[in-house]
């Protein structure tokens, strides 16, 4: 497997191209809710790459993107740093934001996901 974590420029890359593709709305959420990228640990793939660039964070929720599926995805945390749950949308940044401001303006906490691997019997 060439499998490499992507770098620092590569997610600033990513974020640079969302914002300029995100709508008014999206992008005055965004300005509330984006972080510096940082990594934060996910105990079962996140391992493989020092863990997963986190790029927002609102209430319990955090937007980071998955280097493995080459997607963004929205994961609760319950400890900072650590993302709870493993997810392989291939989503673009600014559907994240969309769908979390769909959840403000409507209600609700459901996020379209993408289910994790299943392992092959």
């Amino acid at each position: 497997m060439d499998w490499r974590p992507l770098s620092e420029a590569d997610i600033w890359q990513l974020i640079i191209e969302s914002e300029n593709r995100m709508t008014i709305p999206q992008s005055k959420l965004w300005e509330v809710m984006k972080t510096d990228p940082v990594k934060w640990q996910e105990k079962t793939y996140g391992k493989m790459g020092d863990g997963f660039w986190v790029v927002a964070l609102i209430g319990n929720l955090v937007v980071y993107y998955n280097d493995i599926e080459n997607g963004f995805n929205i994961s609760q945390y319950q400890q900072f740093g650590v993302i709870s749950d493993y997810w392989c949308n291939q989503d673009e940044l600014e559907w994240s934001v969309q769908n979390i401001l769909d959840a403000i303006l409507n209600g609700g906490n459901y996020f379209p996901h993408a289910s994790p691997p299943k392992p092959i019997n």
